[in-house]
């Protein structure tokens, strides 16, 4: 993995996770991704995530993400998540403000943005009358 954007690496592991039709996936801990999985199964993208650690001792105990997927049917061939994608990229940092962060497909996708308050969604925001950094659109 390139570990040049964290993010990036995090949403190729979904997608993939999604397309191959697993239950689960598991990537390396990080506060953000982190924040991340738990807004898009808060919006109902993902069925749930935990935070697991391997039985190592000491500072060399690893903390891994795991994201539990959700699928419509019991043949793992349709998601509720048809669409990921990054847009505020290492080389090209997209910001939005408060008055910029328009609804994204009429309504039914999201985009989630790192603010001053946190990861949340463009509809949170608009409502607290924050900008910022857009992460990815979803839908």
């Amino acid at each position: 993995m390139s570990r040049t954007d964290p993010i990036a690496d995090f949403i190729t592991v979904l997608r993939n996770g999604l397309r191959a039709g697993k239950a689960e996936i598991s990537f390396p801990h990080s506060r953000l991704n982190e924040s991340i999985a738990r807004l898009l199964g808060r919006e109902g993208f993902v069925e749930r995530t935990e935070v697991a650690s391997d039985p190592g001792k000491g500072r060399f105990r690893r903390k891994w993400l795991k994201v539990h997927l959700r699928y419509f049917d019991e043949l793992r061939q349709d998601a509720p998540l048809s669409h990921i994608a990054r847009v505020s990229k290492p080389g090209l940092r997209v910001y939005r403000g408060r008055r910029q962060l328009r609804p994204l497909r009429g309504g039914s996708g999201l985009r989630i943005v790192s603010t001053s308050q946190g990861v949340m969604t463009d509809i949170e925001a608009r409502r607290r009358g924050i900008g910022g950094e857009v992460l990815m659109e979803v839908w």
